[in-house]
C-alpha cells in the first residue's frame, strides 16, 4: 500500500508540472495551447538521447539541456502562432504536437522509432524519487509566484485581459507571449524528464494529444490563472485517470470513461460558474 501511495505522489507531481506549465500559458495569458504533451516528449526525449549515449552524466547536466531544449520548442512554436488567439491557436498548437509524435515515431535512428529508447540507469527508490519530484514541483511553484507578482507577471495578466490594451500602452505583447510559450515549454519539458527517468524509457505513444487535452482539464479545474487550483486539479484527474489502472482495473473499466467523466467535469464546472455569476 506504501508503494502504490508513492507511485501516486510520483505521477501527482509529474503531472502537477505539466499543469503548473499550461495554466502559465493559458491561465496567466490567456493563450489556448495543446501542445503539453509534445513539450514533455521533447524533455523526455532529450533525457533518454543524452544518457543512452553518455550513460554517466549528472541529472543537473541533464537537466540544463532539458530545460533548454523545451524552451527552444516553445519558442519555435510561440513565433508562428503569435498573431494567432482563441480556436485558431489552440489547432495550430494541437498540429504541433502531432508532428512531434510522427516525428518521434518516424526518426528511427535518433529516436527509436515505435519502441522508444531504454535508459541505461538502475530503478529509483520511490521515496527519493518521490522527494526529487516535489522539490522541482515546489521550486517551479515558488518561481511561478514571484513572476506573477513581478511587472512580467502583471503584464502577462494585462495581455490574457485586454492585448489590444496593453499593447496601447506600450507593451511589447509578442516578447511577452513568446517568453510565456518559452517558461511553459520548459517546465513540461521538466515533467517529460522525470517521466522519462523513473519509467527508465521514453515511448512515443506516451505523449498523444489526450495527455494534452487531460491537462487543460487539470487547469480549468482548479481554475485558470490559480497556481494552486492547478494542484488541486491534478490530484483529482490524477485520482480518476491512474487509480484504476494503478489498481489493476484498467482492463475491467474501458478507457473511455476517463474521457467521458473528464467531460462530465468540465461541464459541471461552467454550469457551477454560470450560476455562480
Amino acid at each position: 500500500m506504501s508503494s502504490f501511495i508513492l507511485l501516486l505522489g510520483i505521477y501527482f507531481g509529474i503531472y502537477a508540472l505539466l499543469a503548473l506549465g499550461q495554466n502559465l500559458i493559458t491561465g496567466k495569458t490567456g493563450l489556448l495551447s495543446l501542445c503539453q504533451a509534445a513539450f514533455m516528449a521533447i524533455g523526455a526525449y532529450t533525457t533518454a538521447i543524452l544518457l543512452s549515449r553518455h550513460p554517466h552524466l549528472s541529472f543537473v547536466y541533464v537537466g540544463v539541456w532539458v530545460i533548454l531544449s523545451g524552451a527552444i520548442f516553445g519558442l519555435l512554436i510561440g513565433i508562428p502562432t503569435l498573431r494567432l488567439k482563441g480556436d485558431y491557436l489552440a489547432i495550430a498548437s494541437l498540429g504541433f504536437g502531432e508532428i512531434v509524435k510522427n516525428v518521434l515515431l518516424n526518426a528511427d535512428t535518433l529516436t527509436g522509432g515505435p519502441m522508444g529508447i531504454s535508459l541505461p540507469i538502475k530503478s529509483f527508490d520511490k521515496g527519493l524519487f518521490l522527494g526529487m519530484v516535489w522539490l522541482v514541483v515546489c521550486l517551479v511553484l515558488l518561481g511561478l509566484i514571484q513572476l506573477q507578482r513581478s511587472h512580467w507577471g502583471r503584464g502577462l495578466e494585462a495581455i490574457r485581459e485586454d492585448e489590444l490594451a496593453a499593447q496601447s500602452v506600450g507593451l511589447n505583447t509578442p516578447l511577452y507571449k513568446g517568453a510565456a510559450f518559452m517558461i511553459g515549454a520548459a517546465i513540461s519539458a521538466m515533467a517529460g524528464m522525470l517521466w522519462a527517468l523513473y519509467h527508465g524509457s521514453a515511448i512515443p505513444q506516451t505523449f498523444d494529444s489526450t495527455l494534452s487535452i487531460m491537462v487543460l482539464c487539470m487547469v480549468v479545474l482548479g481554475g485558470l490563472g490559480n497556481y494552486y487550483g492547478s494542484l488541486f486539479g491534478t490530484m483529482v484527474i490524477v485520482v480518476i485517470s491512474e487509480l484504476p489502472r494503478l489498481l489493476g482495473f484498467s482492463a475491467i473499466i474501458p478507457a473511455a470513461v476517463n474521457q467521458i467523466l473528464f467531460g462530465i467535469i468540465l461541464v459541471s464546472l461552467v454550469i457551477l460558474r454560470q450560476k455562480k455569476s
